[in-house]
């Protein structure tokens, strides 16, 4: 196989230290783009649910979102680093289109009217999501010296954080502070689900414009051999290129590579299944055993009558929830019901006004727990955000191998502790400690590989490192589906204590990375303002 193509050099020789400004500025759009991937994961399963799948079609329709990431992030990650224009710069163009293309999805996702438009917007939103994001992560490399990239991506993490928090809350807010429903008839989008996500676009748009527009980039040293350099690859090499990049990583994105498989598998199970696990068993969604029976039996009776295409598939995907109760919860005298079971007989049967109000109430504790979810996941963000400005302290008294250990250690018990939890209070404390192993996440594993990577391929080795959070996510979306069924007797609580115990083994696996650039800040050594004009005096072309 030839040797990947250098890109053009885009070194301007020793990066000057930038301001806490700067930095903040730079890292800003981090906030809006969190909107979109916070709204994403906390939600997408819910509106799954709500258009009729099944937790068996769940981790199947999620896999559009790390498919998209292993194609779009490599080749944007290796095209940002031969782009350059006057004014946008190599990595802002992307910011902006990502961001224009992400606000769209975000205003069409929650007004799909079938599982197919849905799952279709979640290919198109992610793919925005990761134009936007890939060259952000390079961006940190591209500006910040080796001393300062721990805080670079610590501010990444605290605005991530901090948009999570608000994201998260979204829907809760809508729902509590004005007053806009959280429940809809069968198959509709409650509309404070809806109303998060218009929100949600305006904030993406709005902060990433911000990093566009307060940021300045540094142009290539000789634009002439820049140019030259760029002419000589055509773009199916490049694109070929970008996926060979795994087969020359430096020896510490290797060993994170495995760091990542196992933090990301974790994260994986927790997004798909949190919402089943929480409402399915900590809260009450039981009925007794004659009125499921009386449910299942008017569902099979529908299933003989002929019927629409659309309604034929329903009747499957019910039957299938059906069974599976049979199956796993046979001797129990309750039974936990799906909320698609609910709202198909409330809106098909004639349940009578007792039945009519027991399924009122399942319904409205699958709402309840989804948002008391989604704020818990706002706390353990919050959590996060402000363990971004903790981590470099404990990084420059340890390592930030250690640093990343222990986080993820506590991450991973976090997960685990789902297992005990019976009132719906406590989902906070697991939550807060996942969210400082979150912050580690968003910040260790980039900084640490930052100082192995060449300086004119940053863009295309951080494009190829995140084929280790989608690859992982693929695995959990193809496997965790049958380990919950083969495995957990359906219990979707036993599927994310799994994902603890692969965060617990990641955690491990972190004291096998080589970290060559793990420096500690000078104290006394001032800012340097970096301005963009010096650093173009030389180039007639900027």
């Amino acid at each position: 196989m030839a040797a990947p193509t250098a890109a053009p050099s885009t070194s301007t020789g020793v990066k000057p230290r930038l301001s806490f400004w700067q930095i903040w500025n730079m890292s800003f759009g981090f906030l809006g783009i969190q909107f979109g991937f916070e709204l994403q994961n906390n939600n997408i399963s819910r509106i799954f649910e709500t258009l009729g799948a099944n937790k068996d079609d769940i981790p199947i329709l999620w896999i559009a979102a790390p498919l998209t990431g292993l194609v779009v992030q490599p080749i944007i990650g290796y095209f940002s680093d031969r782009t350059w224009h006057p004014f946008w710069g190599r990595r802002r163009p992307f910011f902006f289109i990502g961001a224009v293309l992400a606000t769209l999805a975000l205003i069409v996702m929650p007004n799909s009217s079938a599982l197919w438009m849905a799952g279709s917007m979640l290919w198109i939103l992610d793919a925005s999501i990761n134009i936007s994001m890939e060259p952000f992560r390079a961006f940190v490399g591209d500006k910040l010296p080796g001393e300062q990239r721990t805080t670079g991506f610590a501010m990444q993490s605290f605005f991530i954080g901090v948009g999570s928090v608000i994201a998260a809350l979204l829907p809760w807010v809508f729902a509590n502070w004005f007053h806009l429903s959280n429940t809809a008839a069968s198959g509709e989008i409650p509309p404070s689900v809806k109303w998060s996500f218009y929100f949600g676009a305006g904030a993406f748009l709005l902060a990433v414009m911000y990093t566009v527009f307060t940021s300045t980039e540094t142009p290539p040293e000789d634009m002439e051999e820049f140019r030259r350099e760029n002419a000589s690859v055509s773009i199916w090499q490049g694109i070929k290129e970008s996926f060979m990049g795994i087969f020359s990583m430096p020896t510490a994105m290797r060993q994170l590579a495995l760091v990542q498989f196992f933090t990301w598998f974790a994260l994986f199970s927790m997004w798909i299944y949190s919402t089943n696990a929480v409402t399915s068993n900590i809260y009450n969604m039981k009925v007794d055993t004659a009125f499921f029976t009386k449910i299942s039996d008017f569902i099979d009776s529908r299933a003989q009558q002929p019927g629409t295409e659309k309604e034929i598939k329903e009747l499957k995907s019910l039957q299938q929830d059906t069974r599976e109760i049979k199956q796993f919860q046979a001797d129990k005298p309750n039974k936990i019901l799906t909320v698609n079971l609910a709202n198909y007989y409330v809106a098909k049967g004639d349940p009578s006004p007792e039945e009519q109000a027991t399924l009122q109430r399942v319904k409205k504790q699958f709402n309840d727990g989804a948002d008391w979810l989604s704020l818990t996941s706002s706390v353990r963000n919050g959590v996060a955000a402000l363990f971004a400005f903790i981590i470099p302290l404990i990084a420059a008294r340890t390592s930030r191998r250690k640093t990343h250990m222990l986080c993820l250690l506590i991450g991973g018990l976090g997960l685990l502790s789902l297992q005990f939890i019976t009132n719906p209070d406590f989902i906070i404390v697991s939550m807060a400690m996942v969210g400082i192993a979150w912050a580690s996440i968003l910040s260790m594993p980039y900084a640490i590989l930052a100082g192995s990577l060449p300086a004119n391929r940053m863009g295309y080795y951080m494009g190829v490192f995140n084929f280790f959070i989608v690859i992982p996510q693929i695995v959990a979306a193809t496997i965790l589906g049958y380990c919950t069924m083969h495995f957990f007797q359906g219990n979707t609580l036993h599927t994310i204590a799994l994902g603890g115990a692969s965060m617990v083994l990641a955690g491990l696996l972190t004291l096998r990375v080589e970290d060559v650039d793990d420096t500690r800040p000078p104290v006394d050594e001032p800012a340097v303002t970096l301005s963009y004009n010096t650093l173009a005096t030389n180039n007639p072309d900027v």
